[in-house]
């Protein structure tokens, strides 16, 4: 296929699924660079699976993903995948985000440490550096997943239902914050199911039942019930 210059990603004909049935069915679509595109439908319909795909921890069955970076993506889970009993403080997650550059078992540079400070304080997290995780509030911890992604460095953010379950304040530390990268040039996509924070991206891919049914601008294919 003939790539698109202003695309991120480009998806052709992609068939993706965990078991003997495939979660996603012969879905083509385009991720613009630079832009939020929320990827929309019910429970069940393929959001996390394609989140997992563009991220490679989903293999793909056929079709192809094209990604124009040739950098690491940066995947950010809900904070209910994380186990709460994990023995590390915010401020050891947030570092972990820099591995993508040394390797778990390297020490990290001044440079590095810079970087991981600088996002625990984007994300309001500084005089949380020396908590567990186990102390946190469910936003607190998602906010500490967000800023570990920051640290990478990436210029794709992939997000699995950022906000979900999360308090009001936090909910709005973390689309303020993809508002930023995304001026800053990072290409976000993130899977919700809030209507509120799709109306805000760029883009929307729309799926149900494994098919991609919509896509374009949020007020032009999302469709409530």
């Amino acid at each position: 296929m003939q790539h698109t210059e202003d695309a991120a990603i480009e998806i052709e004909q992609l068939t993706a699924g965990y078991g003997a049935t495939p979660v996603l069915s012969g879905v083509s679509a385009t991720i613009p660079r630079g832009q939020i595109t929320a990827i929309v439908g019910p429970n069940g319909s393929g959001k996390s699976t394609l989140l997992g795909v563009l991220a490679g921890t989903v293999p793909t069955r056929s079709g192809t993903v094209h990604r124009a970076t040739t950098r690491r993506p940066a995947f950010v889970v809900q904070h209910t995948a994380i186990p709460s009993t994990l023995p590390l403080t915010v401020g050891e997650t947030v570092a972990m985000g820099r591995w993508a550059h040394r390797g778990p078992w390297r020490r990290l540079t001044r440079a590095d440490r810079a970087i991981a400070r600088a996002c625990l304080e984007q994300m309001d997290l500084t005089a949380l550096a020396a908590r567990r995780l186990d102390t946190l509030s469910g936003g607190q911890r998602q906010r500490t997943l967000l800023a570990q992604a920051l640290a990478q460095q990436s210029d794709l953010l992939l997000l699995d239902e950022p906000a979900t379950g999360l308090d009001a304040t936090s909910q709005a530390a973390i689309s303020d914050v993809l508002a930023e990268v995304r001026v800053a040039g990072v290409t976000v996509v993130q899977a919700t199911h809030d209507m509120t924070e799709a109306d805000k991206a760029d883009h929307c891919l729309v799926l149900r039942e494994g098919r991609l049914i919509a896509a374009g601008q949020p007020g032009q294919v999302v469709v409530r019930s």
